[in-house]
């Protein structure tokens, strides 16, 4: 049994009246790609600041690596960020900081000569160009931006890597570029991906597992596969439109598995 690096236990949050969390329970895998759903402000995106130690929940334990977040000093807080990863919804590019800059932040103690070499490899991983390090975030596109986000988050080689809507305020095309990219850093880094996202292909597309943010709880809790053929109430309700365009997705899957049974 793959071990739990993450484990959610009773969590409850609350800002006044709007409750996103009551009593909630979820385990992340080592070596797994999560994919977290849910509708708009259902509390996705806290939930990772939760699991990092931005955000404190009401109530409830998270543990990392067996041990209470809650419990943590500075130091052991300092260890989490560099084990774990973070690309944010809004990018969160320092504007005033040339990319080498931002991609380097995070390799504070090493030589200007290491930054650029760890820079340069992570940069042209993500598909943008080395040249590229010499410019500002406000020169590039949305779809750069994103990229070279995800550069910096990776340039520290974490363990776990969490995305807060990797795709959002893209077009398709670049929505298909960072699902792939996604996809690529799994494979070729072999940590670990939760990934929350409001485009059903990309949540699909990348992830091992999927779980869905429901009334304050995870109400389902599965494979892609079996998310397309749940039928409970608001489960049903919330993939129905994408339905046939994710079985369409997972078509070539199915092929495969049959060319491979001959």
């Amino acid at each position: 049994m793959t071990r739990a690096l993450f484990e959610v236990r009773g969590l409850e949050k609350a800002f006044g009246s709007n409750v996103l969390f009551a009593g909630a329970d979820l385990d992340v895998f080592e070596g797994e790609t999560l994919a977290i759903i849910g509708e708009s402000g259902s509390g996705k995106s806290i939930f990772l600041k939760m699991l990092i130690g931005l955000v404190e929940p009401d109530a409830g334990v998270i543990l990392y690596k067996g041990r209470n977040i809650a419990d943590f000093d500075q130091a052991a807080l300092d260890n989490l960020h560099r084990e774990v990863g973070y690309v944010f919804q809004n990018d969160a590019m320092f504007d005033s900081m040339t990319v080498l800059e931002n991609v380097g932040y995070g390799l504070r103690g090493k030589s200007d000569a290491e930054v650029r070499a760890i820079a340069e490899k992570f940069i042209e991983m993500v598909g943008l160009q080395i040249a590229d390090l010499e410019k500002f975030p406000a020169s590039l596109s949305g779809g750069m931006r994103k990229r070279a986000a995800l550069a910096r988050a990776i340039a520290v080689e974490p363990e776990i890597i969490l995305y807060d809507e990797p795709t959002q305020g893209l077009d398709p095309q670049n929505i298909t570029r960072i699902a792939e990219m996604i996809e690529q850093l799994q494979m070729e880094l072999k940590g670990t991906s939760v990934v929350v996202t409001h485009d059903m292909r990309t949540a699909f597309g990348v992830s091992s597992r999927i779980v869905m943010l429901y009334g304050g709880k995870f109400a389902f809790e599965g494979t892609p596969e079996q998310l397309i053929e749940a039928r409970e109430g608001p489960i049903h309700e919330f993939i129905q439109d994408a339905r046939e365009e994710l079985q369409a997705l997972f078509q070539p899957r199915e092929s495969s598995s049959d060319d491979a049974r001959r």
